[in-house]
């Protein structure tokens, strides 16, 4: 944390603002603070995060949960990102506690980031854990750094997938899952 804290001084100072005015003696260690939260998943495994969460069940239909909310930090300029996620799984024979996918989206998305990496990221980890028939990820993103500086576009979203298995290979499981992912998001089916 001193580190953090040093450096944001360091930030202050070379900018030209004054760290020992009223309004910034304290935002070294608020800064650092910040930086424990939204960095968190560096500090979480997998197994943690799952805890045993894995159940044997006879279903073999798509499993979706849509809509999950998340906020990460541009491993290139040190700003937020932030949108949803929606995974789909079709399990064989084993599924994981609903609330353990919105716990692995944190996990991932709470470290130095960029979107394509932590898209793939979430769906290896279930394809590993599960051994599903395919997984599909599908994260959409506004990003600040491309928001608020360089080429300043605030409606611009970009969109990632990750497909594995049947995911991939077969259109009608892809096209059921994106249909499913849109209607959600339009609040219909």
């Amino acid at each position: 944390m001193k580190k953090i804290e040093k450096a944001v001084q360091t930030i202050l100072t070379g900018i030209g603002e004054d760290a020992g005015r009223q309004g910034l003696l304290r935002t070294p260690q608020r800064v650092a603070k910040m930086y424990a939260e939204v960095t968190r998943g560096y500090h979480q495994k997998v197994e943690d995060v799952i805890n045993g969460a894995i159940f044997d069940v006879k279903y073999d239909e798509m499993v979706v949960v849509a809509n999950i909310e998340y906020y990460s930090m541009c491993e290139h300029h040190l700003l937020p990102f932030y949108g949803i996620v929606h995974v789909g799984y079709i399990p064989k024979g084993r599924v994981v506690g609903l609330s353990k996918i919105p716990r692995l989206v944190d996990m991932f998305a709470r470290r130095l980031q960029i979107q394509e990496r932590m898209t793939q990221e979430i769906a290896d980890v279930l394809n590993d854990y599960l051994d599903p028939d395919g997984v599909g990820v599908v994260v959409e993103g506004q990003h600040m750094c491309m928001m608020m500086r360089g080429v300043e576009k605030d409606q611009a979203k970009m969109i990632t997938s990750a497909m594995i298995g049947s995911f991939k290979e077969d259109e009608k499981t892809r096209s059921e899952f994106l249909h499913l992912i849109r209607s959600e998001r339009v609040g219909k089916v």
